[in-house]
């Protein structure tokens, strides 16, 4: 264990110590001359020399070490190598927490794979990034502190990364509650097209990819100007400006595809969204206001782009429109197993200040009655 002191200026405050020496000096007892009449002949004596004289020398060092005591407050003292190295127990959401206390036992430091590492006791937390958590968790401890794990078989809550800790963790399996259902899968997103005269070829591809996503209700058309729900997604193959309204109901949070003949001002940080194997844009965007906006580069037609007539048009059009789907986060917990070797972090100093304040408490109190104290007063 190395003390040491995070900010060391702060003990020049210790400057302040002359101030209660300047009191007590300049403390005296008040002398009043009382005047005799048999002594009124007599010659006067020299005086004596003065001798330096401090009164009530325990208050006074009272005094000096409180004053020193919050110098060395200033200097936030510290400590490092003051580790506890007990066991420590960490429990994954999803585990029976019944067994999970049996195997712990009462003395043991358990908590809850969860924000903050809620003890044991505390009610199980619905869910949480599990892998996160553990390597927040192994970061923190002390090199030489034993970690065991305990997780259901299922475990939910993992990203993709493995568990590569600082040190060799038990990773023990224990039964727990079901894993709750798989999320649905996104669904498809639905197209309702807006086609002008001379665009209605175009038509097909979109139809097909539609019905490939498979369910009813995926596709509809028309030569109108109305616009859908911004559930949907808008394709705008009307040829020449593009209205006012598109934008708005984009910007509402509304995804749209231009054809290539549509005209509008592309938001900025435009980029491209869809390459074909030689590299060039086939489509071009970027978001706008809580929307986005999207647009072809070339006219849709076999000829020109000849991606109209894959296979892989559908699925290519779906990864386009569509949002990612989310990662997968559950896994069989015997093969997410962390393994040892990462680099330890070093740990911070622990504070001394708590205890510190709580001796200045004690010192000052002390000081206070001695400067209170009848006695004194009587004096």
């Amino acid at each position: 264990m190395t003390p040491l002191l995070l900010y060391p200026l702060g003990l020049a405050a210790l400057i302040a110590l002359v101030v209660p020496l300047v009191i007590h000096l300049r403390r005296r007892t008040q002398e009043v001359p009382v005047d005799f009449a048999a002594l009124r002949w007599l010659y006067p004596l020299p005086r004596p020399r003065r001798k330096l004289r401090i009164d009530e020398l325990f208050l006074l060092a009272v005094r000096l070490l409180l004053i020193a005591l919050i110098a060395l407050l200033l200097a936030q003292p510290a400590v490092l190598g003051a580790d506890d190295d007990r066991p420590r127990i960490l429990v994954a959401p999803g585990t029976d927490p019944a067994a999970a206390r049996q195997i712990a036992g009462p003395d043991a430091d358990a908590r809850w794979i969860a924000p903050g590492f809620p003890a044991l006791d505390a009610a199980p937390p619905p869910r949480a990034p599990v892998s996160s958590l553990i390597r927040q968790y192994d970061a923190e401890l002390p090199p030489e502190a034993p970690l065991t794990i305990l997780v259901p078989p299922i475990l939910e809550g993992v990203d993709a990364e493995p568990l590569h800790l600082t040190r060799a963790a038990r990773w023990r399996i224990v039964g727990g509650q079901p894993a709750g259902e798989r999320p649905a899968p996104l669904p498809a997103p639905g197209l309702t097209v807006r086609h002008g005269p001379g665009s209605s070829d175009a038509l097909r591809y979109f139809r097909a990819a539609a019905g490939a996503w498979g369910g009813e209700g995926r596709f509809e058309a028309g030569s109108g100007t109305d616009l859908p729900k911004t559930d949907r997604i808008l394709v705008w193959l009307i040829p020449g400006p593009v209205p006012l309204a598109v934008t708005d109901w984009v910007s509402r949070g509304g995804t749209a595809v231009l054809g290539d003949t549509a005209r509008v001002t592309m938001p900025g940080g435009t980029q491209a969204q869809w390459r074909d194997a030689g590299g060039s844009v086939l489509v071009e965007g970027a978001s706008l206001g809580d929307g986005r906006l999207l647009r072809f580069t070339r006219p849709l037609t076999p000829s020109a782009m000849p991606e109209l007539v894959d296979a892989s048009f559908a699925a290519q059009l779906r990864d386009l429109l569509a949002p990612p789907a989310p990662p997968p986060s559950r896994v069989v917990a015997d093969r997410f197993a962390p393994t040892a070797g990462a680099a330890p972090y070093p740990l911070p100093p622990r504070p001394l200040a708590p205890w510190l304040a709580v001796l200045i408490a004690a010192v000052l109190l002390a000081e206070r009655w001695l400067a209170t104290r009848r006695r004194r007063l009587m004096a």
